[in-house]
């Protein structure tokens, strides 16, 4: 099958393919042309996914088959395999249909080229799904502090890594989880049995790949997918999925707000957002832009709990860089969640990384993600304590800005105490920095929290 799209073409494309009865096995591959480019402009990159005779209407789970994106040129589909990215399961006679996606379009056009082949012939073995389980009892230490990355990738989309070798990285890492965030595909978690251990906790995710923006859903049950299909100015896309997010249980992620590629940064409203990525990958310009707009909207009264991600795609991405430390009941799928949506986490640069944050009054304690009430005249205290942070320093801030710095010595331990009121400060959150520069940034960040909140009483 050829064809060419136009420069305003939509953002998906449907080619239908006819499917007789007996086939076993189908397999895709494609190509386009991509044309030199002046300087500045868009050249061609095309998508593709497939969807069977269940059919492909907006949130269609039953007749979605996968996707890679623009990551493969090629994919099979049999009852018993399927090319990471894609879903084994039984050929059904009927139309399917390819979903190309025209990510950018050069100004003369994109041309394409499809090649489909079906094999006849009794099919294959059935494939037996294999998906993590919900506990790691060598790490759950019950209510304990956990470390988890949120945002990783494999060759289930378009990673570098193999699932075992991501697993093998967030062990090293010191991690007690992670979550899995293909792109726009559900097929991981199918497999993640294979390499889960009693001593990580693996959660299935989704990173919904949207042309407005970039939002991991956490907690999802084995094999659900997210549509991803829809823009901000489409109206109402992105909260239906979002809610579909929260009925089956998990939360919906803001993901690198900045980042400065097309359909990467932020484009729809915040409000079915449960958490926002401030901090994605090593730290650079666009993740300081990140937590300053997310603290400006912590000044305006409209908290949304922070968390941080490695986002590590290649072997070269450090897993872990960063990753989050959230106080929970136990390592369950459940309870992390709890934990995450009342921001009882902070984020840290690696495991070496530790600190404690908490607020006194009266003999009464509060630490990240709670709340402290105290008379307006009554003197608050305001507490943290770092260790493996040596050469960096200290900051508490509130709504007012940075309250209080404090440097590091070559320890990489300090307990920092600063006196407030609540006439004075709404809450109190820390940040510790390193002052050496990055490419894009006069330091770097190490670790951040979510704030502790002061009510006037």
């Amino acid at each position: 099958m050829t064809g060419a799209l136009p420069a305003d073409v939509p953002d998906w494309y449907y080619l239908p393919v006819d499917v007789p009865r007996g086939v076993r096995e189908i397999e895709v591959g494609y190509s386009y042309d991509r044309p030199q480019v002046p300087p500045g402009a868009r050249g061609n990159v095309l998508d593709i996914g497939v969807f069977s005779p269940a059919g492909f209407q907006l949130g269609n789970e039953r007749g979605f088959r996968g996707w890679s994106g623009g990551f493969r040129d090629r994919f099979v589909i049999s009852a018993g395999r399927a090319t990471p990215g894609y879903l084994p399961g039984p050929i059904e006679h009927g139309r399917w249909h390819l979903i190309l996606g025209p990510y950018t379009v050069a100004r003369q056009g994109l041309s394409y080229r499809v090649e489909i082949t079906l094999r006849f012939g009794p099919p294959d073995a059935p494939f037996v799904p294999r998906p993590a389980p919900e506990r790691a009892p060598a790490r759950d230490r019950g209510r304990a502090w956990y470390r988890g990355d949120g945002h990783v990738h494999t060759v289930y989309s378009d990673g570098r890594r193999t699932p075992a070798e991501l697993v093998a990285a967030a062990r090293a890492a010191g991690l007690d989880f992670v979550v899995s965030t293909e792109h726009n595909t559900s097929s991981a978690s199918l497999q993640w049995g294979e390499h889960a251990g009693d001593d990580l906790l693996i959660l299935n995710g989704e990173e919904v790949t949207t042309r407005s923006g970039h939002w991991p859903a956490w907690n999802l049950p084995v094999g659900t997918w997210i549509d991803w299909r829809y823009r901000a100015e489409d109206g109402h896309g992105f909260r239906r999925f979002a809610e579909q997010v929260h009925r089956a249980g998990g939360l919906v992620v803001a993901a690198h707000p900045f980042t400065p590629c097309l359909g990467c940064s932020w484009g729809f409203d915040y409000g079915p957002a449960d958490l926002v990525e401030v901090w994605n990958g090593p730290w650079t310009l666009d993740d300081e832009a990140t937590v300053i707009a997310w603290d400006g909207r912590l000044r305006a009264g409209e908290w949304i709990p922070a968390v941080g991600n490695s986002d590590a795609h290649h072997p070269e991405h450090v897993v872990g860089l960063p990753h989050n430390v959230v106080l929970a009941d136990e390592l369950t799928p459940r309870r992390l969640m709890d934990a995450f949506r009342a921001g009882r986490n902070w984020i840290a640069e690696s495991a070496q990384v530790r600190l404690d944050l908490g607020a006194v009054e009266g003999g009464r304690r509060a630490g990240i993600g709670e709340r402290l009430g105290a008379g307006t005249g009554a003197p608050v205290t305001v507490e943290v304590s770092v260790a493996g942070v040596p050469g960096t320093a200290v900051r508490l801030l509130d709504q007012n800005g940075p309250q209080w710095i404090q440097p590091v010595d070559a320890t990489g331990s300090a307990t920092v105490r600063w006196t407030t009121q609540t006439r004075y400060s709404r809450w109190v959150r820390a940040e510790v920095r390193r002052p050496v520069p990055t490419a894009t940034t006069p330091d770097t960040m190490v670790a951040l929290t979510n704030p502790v909140f002061l009510d006037a009483r």
